[in-house]
């Protein structure tokens, strides 16, 4: 069963990531984490690190606050 939570995260990180027309695996390699990492976050079946969050806000060149409050 997939967590609501999760899956709107790993949504909104899928969404700013194609905004930046970035894939999953520059994204994994900007960001220090695994394709692997990137994939079941995004499809919100792992639960994520708040400093890999702050990475991949980095690697996005966004504030991590926008990862939480995005609106798709």
């Amino acid at each position: 069963m997939r967590d609501e939570f999760l899956f709107k995260i790993g949504q909104s990180v899928r969404y700013l990531r194609l905004k930046k027309e970035m894939s999953q695996e520059e994204l994994a390699f900007n960001s220090g984490l695994s394709l692997n990492s990137i994939s079941t976050l995004e499809r919100g079946i792992n639960n994520i690190k708040i400093k890999n969050l702050k990475n991949i806000a980095e690697a996005l060149k966004v504030n991590i606050e926008d990862i939480f409050n995005c609106k798709f």
